[in-house]
């Protein structure tokens, strides 16, 4: 099992950028999978970003694409979310989800909640206009 732990969320207005933390610990880092969700209010939790085992490689909703970018370091068991030109709508709970996947696996992510099999407690994340 694994515990995440998010952290880099606050207020910044539209333009500006954040980078959020995601603080994994319980057991190997690298075997997981790694995922970057967020909830606005009043609406469902939809599909951020995914980042593979290794880093190699990533994959972006529409909406944040070139805006944010994912990345991770195993040896500090963390993975980020850069996230740059900042607009009103995403302003949203952010979680991080993990997910274990064999050695075999490559470059492989998931986008679709239902494939993570552990979460954050989330990050609140506010633009202001």
């Amino acid at each position: 099992q694994v515990q995440l732990v998010e952290s880099g969320g606050g207020l910044v207005q539209a333009g500006g950028s954040l980078r959020l933390s995601c603080a994994a610990s319980g057991r190997i880092f690298q075997s997981y999978v790694m995922g970057w969700f967020r909830q606005a209010p009043g609406k469902a939790r939809e599909f951020v970003a995914a980042i593979s085992r290794s880093g190699g490689s990533t994959y972006y909703a529409d909406s944040v694409k070139g805006r944010f970018t994912a990345s991770r370091d195993n040896a500090k068991n963390t993975v980020y979310l850069q996230m740059n030109s900042l607009k009103p709508d995403d302003t949203a709970v952010y979680y991080c989800a993990a997910k274990e996947v064999p050695y075999y696996s490559g470059e492989m992510y998931y986008t679709e909640q239902k494939q993570y099999d552990y979460w954050g407690q989330g990050t609140q994340v506010t633009v202001s206009s």
